[in-house]
C-alpha cells in the first residue's frame, strides 16, 4: 500500500508553485479560458500552423495568448494571466492538466481519478494536486489524443486500454461502465537516465556473481523468465540484461506496450495490436 502525504496550497510535488486560482472558482477561470482560446483561434493562420514544428507552433501560440490577455480586460493578476497562458498551450498541443507532470521528471506516477481529482507519486509518496479537468468529457478528450496517437481507441465497447506516451511511459485507461466515477487514468513515467549493470551492483539490486551468471547466460543464449508485480522493475532489468545482446544479433521485442529502450544496432521493435468490436484482428 502506497503511502500518501499532504501538501499545502502553495507546495507541488516538484516543489514549484501551483497555479491557484485565489477566490476565483473554477467554473469561473474556464469561461474565461474558453473566451480567450476562441480569440487565439480568429487570429492563428491555419495555413501558416500547419507546416510549424510543434516548438514553433508553441512559441506563436504564447505570443498571440500574451497579446491577447495584455489587451483583453480580463481579471487577472499578472500571475494568474501566465498560468492562463501556459494551460491554454498545454490544452492545444500538448496533454491539458497533465502536461506539468508529464514534464517533471521527479515525479514517477500521475493517477487520475475521475474529472477532480488527480495525484502524483514522487520518492514513494501519493501527493494530492490542485490539477482538474473541466468534466468527464475534457478528460476523455486527453485520453483520446494519447491513445489514438498509438492506434488505440478506448470506449463502453473497449473500456480498458494500455497505450503510451511518445517517450514511452506506460499509461493504462478504464472508462465507464466499468469505472463507476468516471474515467480512471494512470501514468507510469520511465527515467531518461538508462540504468547499467554496473548501476545495479552500486545499489545491490545486483550481487557480482548475479551479474556473472546473468551475462554468461545472455551469451549463451538461454531462455530467461523475468516475473514481478507492478513496479518491480522488470522492464528496468531486461533494459540492462539486453546491454549484453552482441551488436551482431537481431533483436526482436513483441510488447503489448512498448516499453524497452534497446540501444544495438539491429532492433525489430513490434507491439501487440488489440481485437477490434468483433472480437478480431488481435
Amino acid at each position: 500500500m502506497k503511502l500518501s502525504k499532504r501538501i499545502n496550497s502553495t507546495e507541488q510535488a516538484n516543489g514549484q508553485q501551483f497555479f491557484d486560482l485565489g477566490n476565483m472558482n473554477h467554473e469561473r477561470y474556464n469561461a474565461i479560458k474558453a473566451k480567450v482560446h476562441l480569440s487565439l483561434v480568429d487570429q492563428l493562420d491555419l495555413d501558416t500552423v500547419t507546416d510549424l514544428s510543434k516548438k514553433e507552433l508553441a512559441t506563436v501560440i504564447r505570443n498571440i495568448l500574451n497579446e491577447i490577455t495584455h489587451k483583453e480586460a480580463l481579471p487577472l493578476n499578472m500571475k494568474e494571466r501566465a498560468g492562463l497562458v501556459s494551460d491554454l498551450i498545454h490544452e492545444i498541443i500538448g496533454f491539458g492538466p497533465l502536461q506539468t507532470f508529464l514534464e517533471d521528471d521527479t515525479i514517477q506516477d500521475i493517477l487520475v481519478n475521475g474529472h477532480n481529482q488527480v495525484m502524483v507519486e514522487k520518492d514513494g509518496l501519493l501527493y494530492p494536486t490542485h490539477a482538474r479537468f473541466r468534466d468527464d468529457k475534457h478528460l476523455m478528450h486527453i485520453i483520446d489524443k494519447i491513445v489514438t496517437s498509438v492506434g488505440r481507441r478506448v470506449d463502453e465497447a473497449s473500456p480498458m486500454v494500455d497505450a503510451r506516451l511518445p517517450d514511452g511511459s506506460r499509461v493504462n485507461v478504464i472508462v465507464p461502465p466499468l469505472a463507476l466515477d468516471g474515467p480512471m487514468l494512470s501514468i507510469r513515467k520511465f527515467g531518461n537516465n538508462r540504468l547499467t549493470m554496473g548501476d545495479l551492483l552500486k545499489k545491490q539490486s545486483m550481487s557480482k556473481a548475479m551479474m556473472i551468471f546473468l551475462k554468461a547466460a545472455i551469451r549463451s543464449k538461454l531462455n530467461i523468465l523475468v516475473s514481478g508485480g507492478t513496479g518491480a522493475g522488470k522492464t528496468t532489468l531486461l533494459n540492462v540484461l539486453s546491454e549484453d545482446i552482441p551488436e551482431n544479433e537481431r533483436v526482436i521485442t513483441i510488447e503489448d506496450s512498448a516499453e524497452l529502450r534497446l540501444h544495438q544496432f539491429h532492433v525489430i521493435r513490434l507491439e501487440s495490436r488489440p481485437a477490434n468490436i468483433e472480437g478480431k484482428g488481435v
